[in-house]
């Protein structure tokens, strides 16, 4: 999978990506519009090129307010939301090429205010959508927000997501409607965080194009 190519879809107006992006930032003002003053801090696991937080922070109120770090494998994606975040003047956004899942990229920032977990839930296992689910109890500061996707696409997903976050202390904001196209949602922490160890890996990245034929591949098996 070529992952640069793959974000040029949010530069097609109205296509699917174009708009989970909109829902994804909107959620972002939301979390940063009512959290209590004082400095904040964002962590972005599998944060691509960094299009919902550093386009949204670049004209908000509380953008000098936001220490943030977004963690990405891929070099090229990374080169992008470097340069979007210098041209924006985010002096306190930090762009790290590295592996998202493992714990260590993020514990001086948890617990945070805001975590984005965006692009991860349709590219990975079930069992790791959980054990990630569960390690936001440790990422998320309480009363933090969790802004979070998965595609809606058979089987879906979103309603087990939920469950897991809800089982876990959180509590639900919002949730895009099922046929929108997309999954969006965004999640309020409501207990205390644990720990965050380091050495942990939250998920391994498969791609949603293995895991897709995958799928297709045990289907065609069945007699």
């Amino acid at each position: 999978m070529d992952w640069q190519a793959w974000h040029d879809t949010y530069d097609v107006p109205d296509s699917w990506l174009a708009r989970r992006l909109l829902a994804v930032q909107d959620r972002i003002r939301d979390a940063l519009d009512t959290a209590p003053p004082g400095p904040l801090r964002a962590i972005s696991v599998c944060a691509g090129q960094g299009r919902d937080l550093i386009d949204v922070l670049a004209d908000h109120p509380r953008r000098d307010d936001v220490r943030a770090r977004l963690v990405e494998l891929d070099p090229g994606n990374t080169a992008t939301a470097r340069e979007s975040a210098h041209r924006a003047g985010l002096t306190r956004v930090e762009v790290v090429t590295g592996d998202a899942s493992l714990t260590e990229h993020y514990r001086d920032l948890a617990p945070a205010d805001l975590v984005l977990v965006c692009g991860v839930f349709g590219n990975v296992v079930e069992a790791g959508i959980e054990r990630t689910v569960d390690t936001c109890t440790r990422l998320c500061a309480p009363g933090g927000t969790v802004v979070w996707t998965r595609h809606r696409a058979a089987p879906d997903r979103v309603p087990l997501v939920c469950d897991w976050f809800e089982e876990r202390g959180f509590e639900r904001l919002w949730l895009s409607e099922p046929d929108a196209g997309y999954g969006v949602g965004a999640h309020r922490f409501t207990g205390e965080p644990g720990e965050l160890l380091p050495g942990q890996r939250m998920f391994d990245f498969v791609g949603y194009d293995v895991l897709k034929a995958a799928r297709a591949g045990a289907q065609a098996a069945r007699p």
